[in-house]
């Protein structure tokens, strides 16, 4: 089963598409939601988006400027990272270091584990 990357036609998404970052951060602020799992994200520049409880599950983001953003509130299982520029950038603290260049320099998919719930 091949999984390629969605456009979604969501406003919210198609702000992001045309890189709209205040917009987009404005919208979800005022509550707005969408669905971002599985979306395509490539070469986008994405900094100072706010990501807290979004999901990025398998989402792509080859070659995406993701510079500073804080994952630590967002789930990126599936992800791929593959190229993208993550200087400065917070992950969960679930996710391995290993996984994270294992997907920007080979493009495998994040596998971030859920955390364990007592």
């Amino acid at each position: 089963m091949s999984m390629s990357p969605r456009i979604s036609q969501d406003p919210m998404y198609q702000l992001l598409r045309d890189e709209d970052i205040p917009q987009f951060n404005k919208l979800k602020a005022q509550g707005k939601t969408c669905d971002l799992s599985g979306c395509d994200f490539r070469g986008l520049d994405l900094r100072e988006m706010d990501v807290r409880g979004l999901d990025f599950s398998n989402a792509y983001f080859r070659g995406a400027d993701l510079r500073s953003i804080d994952f630590r509130g967002a789930r990126l299982a599936g992800a791929s990272l593959a190229d993208a520029k993550i200087s400065g950038c917070f992950f969960p603290d679930n996710l391995p270091a290993q996984e994270i260049l294992m997907s920007l320099q080979q493009g495998t998919r994040l596998r971030q584990p859920l955390p364990v719930v007592d």
